[in-house]
């Protein structure tokens, strides 16, 4: 058990003082046996006028800022202290799945089906024939090994590389530039494990980046975004394609969704005209065993 510290700190800036709309936050990490949330807290300014949380439709916590004041900064920071449990994955599979293909449970079908169902177009076959290069030909492939392939060949086909824009790359994109960011690599597994058939989601949280165990993780110093594929007795297991990660280790879970889109960590509205918009900065800041510093 490891106790990693999260300081996540986002920050806009304004030409002039403007007014702000309605802020949506999903800065709440899921409480579940792999992880247990024992501290949390937010900081905003200007202080809201009111601050709401509810859970939606996956069990995230979500909470809603409403602003009367107006300012030319608005600030977000997020403090969070969670109890680690790395889970290494064994893939104790059922045995009716231990090699693909294989057909889901009928009595999980129902509830796996919105995982399942492809979200990006892929009009010529081009992820699904990606996907397939990692089966066995005229035979059945070990369904564990072709996930981990999966996961790997990801990290090693593309290159890595940050983007500050809102929004995720499409995954053809993806295939055809041979470049994204972490979360254009998530929404790629997910679009290719699911051409084969395999239920995936969207995850959004933090990646701890140990820099004394060897070399830096990509994706650190922001928040950082993988997926989970639904495996028979397994259950929902955790792959970050960029670092080659298969299992929790090192990864916080905050939001699990079904598009990237249903997971932003933060977003919201000003009323004022484009040019007062002098941009955002984030700043993550992940460690263990003692807390961020204010710095």
């Amino acid at each position: 058990m490891t106790t990693l510290f999260v300081r996540h700190l986002t920050t806009y800036r304004y030409r002039r003082p403007v007014a702000f709309g309605e802020h949506r936050m999903m800065f709440r990490p899921r409480d579940s046996f792999d992880q247990r949330l024992i501290d949390a807290s937010l900081r905003i300014a200007p202080a809201p006028r009111s601050l709401r949380w509810v859970h939606d439709a996956f069990g995230n916590a979500v909470a809603f800022a409403g602003f009367e004041a107006e300012a030319d900064t608005l600030e977000f920071e997020n403090r969070i202290a969670v109890e680690h449990f790395p889970d290494p994955v064994e893939f104790r599979i059922e045995d009716y799945a231990l090699t693909y293909p294989f057909a889901y449970a009928a009595d999980e079908q129902p509830d796996l089906a919105p995982f399942m169902t492809r979200q990006c177009r892929d009009p010529a076959g081009e992820l699904e024939r990606w996907a397939r290069r990692f089966l066995r030909q005229g035979q059945a492939t070990p369904t564990g090994r072709l996930l981990m392939t999966l996961t790997t060949a990801i990290g090693e086909s593309f290159v890595y590389k940050r983007r500050s824009e809102a929004g995720t790359q499409d995954p053809l994109a993806t295939l055809h530039l041979g470049r994204g960011t972490c979360r254009d690599f998530a929404l790629f597994m997910m679009e290719a494990v699911r051409s084969l058939g395999f239920a995936a989601r969207f995850v959004s949280g933090y990646l701890y980046v140990p820099t004394r165990d060897g070399p830096r993780h990509l994706g650190g110093g922001s928040t950082h975004a993988w997926c989970q594929v639904y495996v028979p007795g397994a259950g929902w297991v955790e792959f970050d394609p960029t670092n080659g990660i298969i299992g929790n280790r090192d990864l916080i879970r905050v939001a699990v969704a079904r598009t990237p889109a249903q997971a932003v960590p933060l977003s919201g509205t000003f009323h004022g005209s484009r040019a007062d918009d002098l941009g955002m900065t984030v700043d993550v800041r992940v460690t263990s065993g003692a807390g961020p510093g204010d710095d």
